[in-house]
Parts: structure tokens; C-alpha cells; sequence
């Protein structure tokens, strides 16, 4: 597993993929060529992907989003190191914070 500030990158068997998956629609990349991961709503920074591959959300604010990275690919950020990923399937996770009354995907 993997994880930059609050979000969390699990490594996925191919096999293990739901077939929903391939319904989904590929999310378009940023303007510096980005699949963007999770966008910081505070500092305006970005968890993003760098290198080919393509970025599947579910619907929902709690809805996982699934990475696939054939060459493998590195996760970057303005505030943290640069993490290398091997080729593979992702299945990518917000953390979420209890807040009395509700749960919510953690702000950045």
C-alpha cells in the first residue's frame, strides 16, 4: 500500500477489478498533463499521477476511484515526496474524518 497525505493507493489484481470498472468513464487529465488523484480544497495543491495511464472514478463523495498505470507511474505533490509506482491496478481511497453528526472526506 501506499499512502500520500490523506489519500491511500492499494494495489489491486487485475482479476480483483470490479467489472463495473470499465464502464465507468476515464477522467480527463489536468492542465499539466496530470490524472489528478485528489485536489487539495485549501492550498489548491494536487495528489497526482504523472506518466500513462488512465483515472476511473464511482460516483459519490465516498466513491473509490481505480488507477491503471501499464508502465507504472509516480504519484506527486507540491508538499510531499514523489512516490514511484509499479505497473498494475490501483484502487485509490480518501481518508475520512468523523465529525459529529457526519462523516466527509478529509479537506487538504
Amino acid at each position: 500500500m501506499y499512502r500520500q497525505g490523506d489519500v491511500l493507493i492499494v494495489p489491486t489484481a487485475e482479476a480483483a477489478v470490479p467489472p463495473r470498472v470499465a464502464a465507468l468513464a476515464a477522467q480527463p487529465r489536468d492542465a499539466r498533463g496530470r490524472l489528478v488523484l485528489a485536489l487539495g480544497e485549501v492550498t489548491g495543491h494536487a495528489h497526482a499521477v504523472v506518466g500513462p495511464g488512465e483515472l476511473r472514478r464511482e460516483a459519490g463523495s465516498f466513491g473509490a476511484a481505480w488507477l491503471h498505470l501499464p508502465e507504472g507511474g509516480r504519484v506527486v505533490h507540491e508538499e510531499h515526496a514523489a512516490i514511484p509506482l509499479p505497473k498494475g491496478w490501483y484502487r485509490v481511497v480518501r481518508q475520512r474524518e468523523y465529525v459529529p453528526g457526519a462523516v466527509r472526506v478529509v479537506a487538504d
